[in-house]
């Protein structure tokens, strides 16, 4: 299986990666470097003098395309035709890992946790992969999670994501949550630990995307986690603390909670670890936030229009903004596609459908087909009062008025 080191002497030698050979603080220089190449791959070989991180593995749709074997516009029809086949998905657990180099107490003083912006809430573990099981149920994700002490993260939980139901799953039997955190995977993992599958079938879904089984090893406190880099071991409990503040994918800060303490156990890592970053709102944030939305919306969108393509726009974060191209049958067909497209992903505040002969990776054809085939009197949907994303920073209570436009002829 292709893990993170594979990736990176790919990079190189692709001569995609760029290489920084001198020191570097974890405080600011090295997110403030990463931001400044944000759609290439950036390693560094001395981050506080001694330890190697990697910014920006994936950070652009044709760093994506590339490794799933196909284009950069074919993305999501490519995921969302992958879905129908998770069930072939292989998971194998193997009794050792490269991972286990080292087996330590935690320190994560000894770890590059990177400080990003100024005005974060503290230095933050932004590329793990938190993996958690209960009742013979696997889930992979990804949360920020915040630096406590040496041993001890907060960690943001949104509800009502799996990992969260069952951290309360566990309380309410009086139980803390065993994890694991998987610092430095293969790439494809990554993308799959961000997408929204059925319950437990993240490493499945990981396994058709690579076309090969994934090894999982397990933790001494019984959870497996794929090999990485670096894992961390631990449980979430009933203790809480502030989280926050944290910049996140639309460049604003989200607000400071009330979040679950990660308390950690052991900690195990190759020799010299590769540390993953990723930069929040940088174009791997954005892109692996992103992309796991477009085959939902995509699969949504085809029942009830014959649809084409779908992209979470640059300029809507990501996250925000949809296009969708259809080949229309008939007048409503749009319509039908946006409602479609907002019941797929909640946090869309804007889709606009087009016909297959404009270009949706170009802005100025959408553009095109607005000025051009739109009537705001007919062709606009308008959903106000809706529920929208809580990253919005135009809408502090959550609430907004979601638009659709249908762009078609």
């Amino acid at each position: 299986m292709t893990g993170m080191r594979q990736y990176i002497a790919r990079l190189r030698e692709t001569g995609t990666l760029i290489e920084i050979e001198r020191s570097v603080s974890s405080s600011y220089e090295a997110a403030s470097i990463g931001l400044k190449h944000r759609n290439r791959p950036v390693l560094f070989h001395a981050v506080d003098g001694m330890h190697r991180v990697i910014m920006n593995a994936i950070s652009s749709r044709e760093m994506l395309a590339e490794l799933l074997g196909t284009t950069a516009s074919n993305i999501a029809p490519l995921l969302a035709g992958i879905a129908d086949g998770i069930e072939r998905g292989e998971v194998r657990i193997t009794e050792d890992s490269y991972t286990k180099e080292v087996i330590e107490e935690p320190n994560l003083s000894k770890l590059p946790v990177l400080r990003h912006f100024s005005g974060d809430g503290g230095a933050y573990i932004t590329g793990g992969v938190v993996v958690a099981e209960l009742d013979n149920v696997r889930n992979a994700s990804f949360h920020r999670m915040m630096v406590l002490e040496n041993n001890r993260l907060v960690a943001r939980l949104v509800a009502p994501r799996h990992l969260y139901k069952m951290h309360v799953e566990a309380l309410e039997r009086g139980e803390d949550l065993n994890i694991g955190i998987a610092i430095g995977v293969a790439p494809l993992i990554l993308l799959a630990a961000a997408t929204r599958v059925p319950p437990g079938k993240e490493f499945e879904y990981a396994s058709v995307l690579m076309n090969e089984p994934v090894e999982l090893f397990r933790l001494e406190n019984g959870v497996a986690v794929p090999h990485a880099e670096i894992v961390l071991e631990g449980y979430i409990g009933k203790e809480r603390a502030k989280e926050g503040p944290f910049m996140d994918i639309t460049g604003t800060y989200d607000m400071v909670r009330e979040e679950p303490v990660i308390t950690l156990t052991r900690m195990y890592h190759r020799e010299n670890p590769v540390y993953h970053a990723i930069i929040p709102s940088g174009a791997e944030h954005r892109l692996l936030m992103g992309v796991p939305y477009e085959p939902l919306i995509y699969r949504a969108v085809e029942r009830v229009a014959r649809v084409k393509n779908v992209v979470l726009t640059e300029g809507g974060c990501c996250y925000l903004h949809a296009v969708v191209q259809i080949e229309k049958n008939g007048d409503g067909d749009a319509k039908n596609a946006i409602i479609a497209a907002f019941a797929a992903h909640p946090s869309l505040k804007l889709v606009v459908v087009v016909d297959t002969d404009i270009d949706i990776f170009k802005p100025e054809e959408v553009e095109y087909a607005i000025a051009t085939r739109v009537q705001w009197s007919r062709d606009v949907v308008m959903i106000p009062g809706a529920r929208g994303s809580s990253l919005d920073p135009s809408s502090p209570d959550g609430l907004t008025t979601k638009v659709g436009i249908d762009a078609t002829r």
